[in-house]
């Protein structure tokens, strides 16, 4: 199954596609037979999601041309990504190749969507592109087997983990710099696992600058496969139905180039992993916050 949220007419709704005609069908939250959030629905379990999809596909026609997409979850319970988890990358970065999975965390406010703006705050010229797959966690477990991993994968997405360069190497951990607001692009959908081959291995991933191919692999190519990753992770963090995690980069990011080759507003970046889609967003400036005017005091 293909899943979409989006938005239309100040609703929010969801629609899975029809796998012959391609169109999509679904319904915006308030409509009746509506079954529920897509967070919902993929907390509640893979019946539950199925009972609701069957309800779906007898709905009317969505034109997604005519709404606003929004990121595949609204509220991931977790987001755990993986740094230096292609050989290539990890070399033009200047690290050792370690051992253990590099794990980091973002926050749902550093989400953005398909289409939606990537933002660069103006605090430092070194937004960088980073495409990578997305592991969506449809059940969760703790001290998973890795016979048993892949089975706790609801679903697959792209994802741009925009990066402040500046600010992830101000300090040995990288909280800051990977969570700049709305510069980690979310979608544009989620596919099923069961469309794709194990793991989602074996499959084209692209980035694309302006139009350049600015990143080209496989991720088959990944140091820590999916199933590791689930593994090593849940040995220690209960995984969560809902819980992502964004798989790592491959080679070619801007930083590791002379000159540097950074994100700017203006600029379109599309991520494109085969089988899954195409995620694409425009850089646009952060508007500065203005502060509230504060109430005169009567004495």
């Amino acid at each position: 199954m293909k899943l979409v949220r989006f938005e239309k007419q100040g609703q929010e709704g969801w629609a899975l596609q029809d796998t012959v005609s391609g169109t999509w069908h679904g319904l915006t939250r308030g409509a009746a037979g509506y079954p529920g959030s897509l967070d919902a629905l993929v907390r509640q379990g893979r019946i539950a999601l199925d009972a609701a999809a069957a309800v779906m596909r007898v709905q009317p026609v969505v034109d997604l041309s005519q709404a606003t997409l929004l990121t595949p979850l609204a509220e991931p319970r977790k987001i755990i990504c993986v740094g230096l988890n292609y050989r290539d990358h990890t070399e033009e970065s200047g690290f050792v190749q370690p051992a253990y999975p590099t794990l980091f965390s973002r926050f749902n406010t550093s989400l953005t969507a398909h289409d939606a703006p990537l933002l660069h705050a103006g605090l430092s010229d070194s937004l960088d592109f980073e495409g990578e797959l997305v592991a969506v966690i449809g059940k969760g477990g703790s001290r998973i087997r890795h016979e048993d991993a892949l089975s706790h994968v609801l679903a697959y997405s792209v994802f741009n983990d925009g990066s402040v360069r500046e600010y992830q190497f101000k300090t040995p951990q990288w909280t800051m710099g990977k969570n700049f607001d709305a510069t980690g692009a979310f979608g544009p959908w989620l596919v099923t696992a069961d469309e794709l081959p194990p793991g989602a291995s074996g499959l084209l991933l692209e980035t694309r600058l302006n139009g350049q191919t600015v990143q080209s692999a496989n991720t088959r190519d990944m140091v820590f496969d999916v199933a590791s990753l689930i593994v090593t992770i849940s040995e220690a963090i209960t995984l969560e139905a809902g819980d992502l995690i964004v798989a790592g980069t491959p080679a070619g990011i801007g930083h590791a180039r002379e000159p540097k080759l950074y994100m700017r507003p203006g600029d379109v970046c599309e991520v494109e992993i085969e089988g899954i889609g195409l995620l694409r967003n425009r850089i646009e400036a952060r508007t500065p916050s203005v502060p509230a005017p504060v109430a005169e005091q009567v004495h």
